[in-house]
């Protein structure tokens, strides 16, 4: 399928139902994925996707991270980083992104047979997010680059991983040139987080474990719902406005909601949201 792009490509392809092979001309061409999206979740809570490492990934993350800090009156209280489902990249693009929330030490460092064999990554002193609390989504398909991001953030005390165990792809290859046109592809050396922990085989135990469950609403009738406004003769709140229950109340009747909640697209999002409101008002108390 690889070839020079602009080069047409016939594919034949068997399909269930058909009597004969069907065939269609394709056109190579470049593909290129954006491998970050972003957006906010809400006022002051960020949230970032990364679905691969590629050479642009760290600079992409950072300008995608500045749209979210102007665009947010408050600017950015938390962020939610998302690996789920991240088969890893280019090791530098991994390096570069943990540095990126990190001040200093050890990102990640790989260690073969012998002492001359360990090479360490370390961040440079800057946080993009000056501190702000930092909650990273992982499961079984976070893999290799992914991990050592995981790993980094963790064991740094920089973000709190939520999730499932990671894949465990922990292994460096190297390939040795055999003749102009064959190679040997050898495993190398292993990657180890800050405090020495190999990934390989093992992957990033989550500090908080989430199942991947779907949640549904469940129907309530709201005429069996009694508040205290609703009672004959209540005792006013004192606060000079009613209850936003209570008849007469200038309140307008809202529109039933028509889209799904948070919690019903994606649990594990909602769950890292929620911890991080939870974070940011325990840190607004100090």
């Amino acid at each position: 399928m690889r070839g020079k792009p602009g080069a047409e490509v016939v594919l034949t392809i068997a399909r269930e139902g058909v009597e004969k092979p069907l065939q269609i001309t394709i056109v190579r061409d470049v593909i290129k994925v954006a491998s970050v999206k972003g957006r906010l979740l809400e006022e002051g809570f960020a949230y970032i996707r990364l679905s691969h490492f590629q050479s642009r990934t760290t600079e992409d993350m950072l300008k995608k991270i500045s749209q979210l800090k102007a665009s947010s009156k408050s600017g950015i209280k938390g962020m939610v980083l998302d690996l789920r489902n991240n088969p890893g990249g280019i090791l530098n693009g991994a390096v570069s992104i943990s540095d990126a929330f990190l001040t200093e030490g050890i990102v990640v460092y790989t260690q073969g047979r012998t002492e001359e064999s360990r090479l360490d990554f370390n961040a440079a002193p800057d946080d993009v997010l000056e501190g702000a609390p930092i909650v990273v989504l992982v499961n079984g398909g976070s893999a290799s680059a992914s991990e050592i991001v995981a790993g980094a953030l963790q064991d740094h005390k920089r973000a709190i991983i939520m999730g499932s165990q990671t894949f465990g792809k922990g292994s460096v290859q190297t390939i040795i040139p055999v003749t102009k046109t064959a190679a040997v592809k050898l495993t190398t050396a292993r990657y180890f987080t800050p405090s020495g922990r190999s990934i390989q085989g093992e992957g990033i135990k989550p500090d908080i474990e989430l199942s991947e469950v779907e949640i549904t609403r469940k129907e309530v009738d709201e005429a069996t719902r009694i508040k205290e406004s609703d009672l004959a003769g209540h005792l006013e709140n004192g606060n000079g406005k009613k209850p936003s229950g209570e008849k007469g109340s200038d309140k307008k009747s809202e529109k039933k909601e028509t889209t799904k909640p948070a919690i019903e697209e994606d649990y594990q999002l909602n769950e890292a949201l929620n911890l991080l409101k939870g974070l940011s008002i325990f840190n607004s108390w100090g």
